[in-house]
Order: C-alpha cells, then structure tokens, then sequence
C-alpha cells in the first residue's frame, strides 16, 4: 500500500546524536574535566563511524555493491552530505574548545598551549625535553609524486613538513617530509614546569614544531602541518562459513584491518591548499576522502589529558553502585529467585550480584548445567573465570561465543579458546546471523524427586563487569517456568534446533515481530474505540521502516507514543502522521543502554526488556531475546524508569523535525529532573527503606 511516509537518514540521524554529545562539553555546569571528556567521546565516535559507516558507503560508490537500497550515485551524495555535516559540526567543537574549555582552563591558572609558541622560561626546557625525550624516536621520511615512500597508519598523527635548501633562495625547489609522532614512546600532553600559580601544558606536535629544525639541518623550514588517515575497519567475511573457516577468516582479516582503504584524510585548515593537493597528489587521496580538522587532530586524546590541579577539578560524583539489602540479609540469591523476579540496574546496583549468582551456581549441588551466551567480553573477565571454575567443579557448562562482535572478534576467540581449553563447551557464531541476546541459564536438578526451580537471567547489556559501570542497563532474575523453559528452548536453537515455539520469551526470526504487530494492533483498537492507545518505547536505535510506519500508524489513530531513543532515530516527528509522537534523547554521566517497551493495553500495562533495538539487522538478521515483566514490582520499577527519563528538564532533549536536539524547558517551580540521578536515588531510598516503592 502506497503512503507518503518520509524518514530521516540514518548517517544523519547518527550524526544527529553525536552533536548531542558534544553539547555536553558545552554545558559549564558540569565538572571541566568531564566537559573534556565529551569531546574525547565525540571525537572517538566519530572516528569509528568513518572507519565503519562511511567506509561502507565510500565502497558502494566505488561500485561495490554492498546493499540492494544504496546505488553508486546515491552513495557519494550521502557521503557529500555526511562531510558537509562533519564540517559544520567542527566550526561547533572549535568554537566550544577554544572559547569555552581553554579560557576555562586559564581562569583556573591551568595554560593548555595551543601553538609553538611558548614563553620564555620554558624554552630551555622544552628543547632539552625535545633533544632527550622526542628526538631519538623520529624518522623523518621523503614524500614525493608519484613515488609513494610511507604507509600512513590507522589514526596514527603524521607532521607533514616543507621546506627547502638554505641555498636555494629563491625557494624554487621545495621538499616534502613526513614525520610519525612517537607519542607510544612519549605522551601526547606534556606537562611543563609551574610558574609561579599557573601549571602549563603542550602537545607533543607542538614541541616538535618548535624545534623543527633541530631535525633538518642545512634546510629553512617553510611550514608544518599534521594529517591523519582513517582506515576502513570493517571486515567482510563469509558468514556462511563453517566454524573453522569463519575462524580462520576472522585471524587473517583482522590483522588487516590496520591496512584497509583510505576513508578519511584529515588535515589541519591552516594547511596552504598548495601543500594539501602535494599531499593528496603523492598519497593518491580521493577528493572526497579530504576532510578538514582543527589545529590539533586526533581530540580522542584528550580523555589522557593531565589533571594539575586534582584537587580542584575532582571528577563527578557520580552515583555509586549500590549492593542490595535484600540480598544482603539472604546468603542465597538462588533461595530470593526462586521466590520472586529481581531487577538489577546498572550501574547504579553492583555487577557483583551477577558474579555472585555465578560462583553460587559452581557451589550448588542441585545445579547440573550453566548456559550462558558472550558478545563482548572484558579483558580478565571475573565472568569467565567462574565459568572456567564451574566447569572444573563438575558442571556442564556451555557458552555462546559470537566470534562477529565488530573490534572484539580477537579477544572474544582467544576467550573462547581459553574456556574451550577448561572443559567448556563452545558454540560458534551461526552462519549468517550474529546472536546478540543477553541470556543465561541456570539447571537444576533436586535429589530423591524434590522440586528445584531452574533459573535464568535476561539482560539488555553483555555481560561485561567493565561496561557494567558505564552503560545504564537493565538484568532480570527470574525463576518462572514459562521463562527458564523459554530460555531453554533459546539455547536448543543456538545448537540448531528449528522446530521451537517460545510462550513468553520474545525471540527475533521466531516470534517477535508477529507480537509486536499484535501489541501496537492492540492499542490502535483501543483509541479507535475512544479509549487511552499508549506507548512507550526506550532504546537506542530506531531505524527498521516497517515498524516506524506501524508506529506512524499507531499516531494517525490517536495512540499517545512517546520514544526515548538515545542514537539513531529514522522516523521524524513533527508530521502530520507523526503528531502524537514525541522523540526523547538522553545523554549523561551513563551511555543509556537499556531497551525497554511499554504498551498501556488498557488498565493491564505490558512491560518488556531485552536486547535488541528496532534496527533492520536487530529485527532480522540476527538472533535477540526479549523478556514480558510479570512481576508487579519489577514492572512498576521500569515503569517509573520510564516516567522519570520522560521528565528529565537538565539533559533531555527533544529531537525536532529538523533533528535538532532541543533542549526541554523546565516549567516554572518544577523541580530539577536529571533522570539518571533522580532514578539512582529512587533506587537507593527503595534499597535502603526496603518498601516497594511503586
């Protein structure tokens, strides 16, 4: 049926979300430092997004044909429209760091130098630290046309030199260098000597500069400039392949990744456009790969930048997790479950609780087998290793590793060999599909006919103690039949049974989407009889069109939907089919994680929480596992999640037609609402006066 839905782009949106991020280095209620880091982050996602997004697209219009809905043309016009944006949001980050952060910096007596340029009571210093420090790790190289010399490295800082023969005063012939800078060898910030009140700073590039021609004797240095290449990270494997074949791809592929096309060459603006076409000329860069940058490139740095003065600029205080009295007072998290769901939310409640729930397993004589899936996983995990020990305690132990986690593929196979080694059982990747649910289970079996609950946990992030305490997710314990049989079932599916049917458990390429369709039917019925349609849908990315429309649809009958959608967002508000849709956006302290989805169904509200966005490859090629909330305290506890994030008036923001990120205006006498915090401290007052706090 024909309609005249339209859509935002999803690059676009994307880069939508990371302007939002680099507001927050705007925002100077927050600690400086923390600002800082907003720009690192920025800066670092920006980075990846080229080597990924742009990348893929970059190869399409060079007739790669990746994907039956992009064409060459409409490829290089996306990749026009993407710079285009990149560059306006660099006048932005320019604007932001130099007149905000740095004088920010000096009114705090903390002298961040910017150029070559120094006071006097440091040139001594910074020529000896050149001479003793930076100068034995430089290797200057000659560039020429048509004679490529030098591999540029991945994201590696270059100075790009010119200058000319002291003779040749007529500066008729000129010479090109390039030199690395050895900042794996020497930090990228140095820290100068205090003077008087004031602490001072420099990047490395900077002291090179200023004691250039220390590396070029018998020249006159004209000009220097550093550059930067991104490289297309993606790796292209058969995903079809046997396990075997698909490891051995991922091994030779990876150590390539370093190596991968040209997608980004960025450049200092300063640069004369004479030097900048030698430069494009010798190391044979599209056009459409050239991107201008600041004065300083590679700002991801800017997350080591030194902290003089730590007593004045102490970082947040953010909020600590919280180990919960409930548990506390009970040895056993197996006897609290077997009893009644539990919520975990973190990082505002202790990973701990989950390492805990591990180690009772490896303990528990009832317990017979451990099931467990892994998508990304922390170096020296506590996770793994209770498996490993669950395993040598006699238990059946099997684990899903998905080998296709984009930058993790290395440690996830060296994981997977080292749990494989201890008597664990490994399953691969499945061909063609990457398995991103977040699932686990416990079973058990009692001795003389008693009755032993299984139990499992369904969670929205991985189960990784470091992202633990970065990302806001959500983990559910739970002892429910349906569930525990549900999970069961997943895991006979991940071993390649097809022939399975899930009562609670929402599963993608199974019964999802049919239930999803039936729960937005359902509140369309209900407005269409005059009644109250409502949804609430948390994630972080929305972008699969045959759910937008039925959410556009949802909105022309009159269901009040509310979207808190932190990156990507397709669908645009503000429409004549979009009117009874709003589009929230939350960034803070935490990376909001969580995907949560509400549909009032009347005075009988259904909650869920699981792992995937509505994405076309979340929806569709890949395996994710959602979890219905039949515990009335559990889904009173999203559902005021849900409320808060909605009334958060310090770091929501509406998404416009336009995709500006607009700032929610907080009505006069309403209190402040910073949602992250606000839910921390609804936690904690229900942790600590152990009252359901509904």
């Amino acid at each position: 049926m024909e309609n005249n839905y339209s859509y935002f782009k999803r690059d676009i949106s994307w880069l939508s979300f990371n302007y939002r991020v680099l507001l927050e280095a705007n925002d100077d209620r927050l600690p400086l430092y923390e600002r800082i880091n907003f720009i690192s982050i920025y800066s670092s996602n920006l980075e990846e997004f080229y080597k990924i997004r742009v990348a893929d697209h970059k190869a399409v219009a060079s007739g790669i044909t990746l994907s039956d809905d992009e064409t060459v043309q409409s490829a290089r016009d996306l990749v026009d429209e993407i710079n285009r944006e990149v560059n306006r949001q660099l006048d932005d980050r320019v604007m932001i760091y130099e007149e905000k952060i740095l004088p920010a910096l000096r009114k705090n007596h903390i002298i961040f130098y910017q150029t070559r340029h120094i006071e006097p009571f440091h040139e001594a210093f910074v020529k000896r630290f050149f001479k003793e420090e930076i100068f034995p790790y430089l290797q200057p190289v000659p560039v020429s046309k048509g004679r490529i010399v030098s591999f540029l490295r991945d994201n590696r800082l270059y100075l790009a030199v010119r200058l000319f023969l002291k003779e040749d005063e007529q500066k008729e012939q000129p010479f090109y260098f390039v030199v690395k800078l050895p900042y794996s060898k020497v930090p990228r910030f140095i820290e100068l000597p205090k003077h008087e009140t004031n602490f001072y700073l420099m990047f490395i590039e900077d002291i090179i500069k200023a004691n250039i021609g220390l590396i070029f004797p018998g020249y006159e240095i004209d000009s220097s400039y550093c550059i930067k290449i991104s490289r297309d990270a993606d790796i292209l494997i058969d995903e079809n392949a046997g396990n075997d074949a698909l490891v051995r791809q991922l091994k030779e592929k990876v150590k390539k990744r370093k190596i991968g096309d040209v997608c980004r060459f960025v450049y200092e603006r300063a640069m004369p456009e004479d030097f900048l076409d030698f430069l494009i000329d010798a190391f044979q860069i599209n056009k459409d790969e050239v991107i201008p940058g600041d004065k300083h490139l590679n700002l991801d740095d800017l997350k080591h930048l030194p902290n003089p003065k730590k007593a004045v600029f102490k970082e947040i205080e953010k909020p600590k997790p919280m180990k919960l009295g409930i548990l506390n007072e009970r040895e056993s998290i197996f006897s609290y479950v077997e009893q009644k769901d539990l919520l975990l939310c973190y990082p505002y409640h202790s990973f701990d609780h989950f390492i805990h729930f591990l180690y009772e397993a490896v303990h528990d004589p009832a317990t017979k087998a451990i099931m467990i899936t892994q998508y990304r996983v922390a170096e020296n995990s506590a996770v793994i290793n209770t498996l490993i020990s669950a395993a040598q305690n006699g238990k059946k132990v099997t684990v899903f590793v998905e080998l296709k986690a984009r930058f993790d593929e290395e440690n996830n196979l060296a994981t997977a060999q080292l749990m494989e080694a201890s008597g664990i059982k490994i399953i691969y990747s499945i061909p063609g599909l990457k398995v991103h649910a977040k699932v686990a289970l416990i079973q058990r079996r009692g001795v003389a006919g008693e009755v032993v609950p299984s139990l499992a946990y369904i969670s929205t992030g991985n189960f990784n103690e470091k992202t633990a305490t970065l990302y806001a997710d959500c983990g559910l314990f739970t002892s429910n039949k349906v569930l525990t049989k549900d999970v069961h079932s997943l895991f006979k599916a991940l071993q390649g049974k097809k022939e399975l049917a899930f009562k609670g458990l929402l599963v993608t390429r199974f019964n999802l989407i049919d239930e999803l369709t039936k729960l937005i039917d359902y509140e369309i019925a209900l407005a269409q009889k005059g009644k109250r349609g409502r949804i609430v849908l948390k994630m972080n990315a929305l972008q699969d069109v045959p759910m937008i429309n039925r959410l556009y649809e949802a909105s022309m009958q009159g269901v009040e939907i509310d979207l808190i959608v932190r990156g990507i967002c397709c669908l645009i508000p503000g429409q004549p089919y979009s009117r009874n849709i709003r589009v929230t956006r939350i960034v803070d302290t935490f990376l909001e994680h969580a995907r949560i989805w509400y549909f009032g169904h009347g005075d009988h509200p259904r909650v869920f929480m699981g792992s995937p966005d509505w994405m076309r490859r979340n929806l569709y090629r890949r395996i994710e596992a959602v979890a219905p909330i039949y515990d009335k305290e559990v889904k009173a506890e999203l559902i005021e999640m849900l409320s808060i994030q909605l009334s958060d008036n310090q770091k929501g923001c509406l998404v416009d037609d336009k995709l500006t990120n607009v700032f929610k205006r907080r009505p006069s006498g309403q209190p402040r609402i910073r949602a992250q915090y606000q839910f921390y401290s609804y936690l904690k007052e229900k942790n600590e006066t152990g009252l359901e706090l509904l």
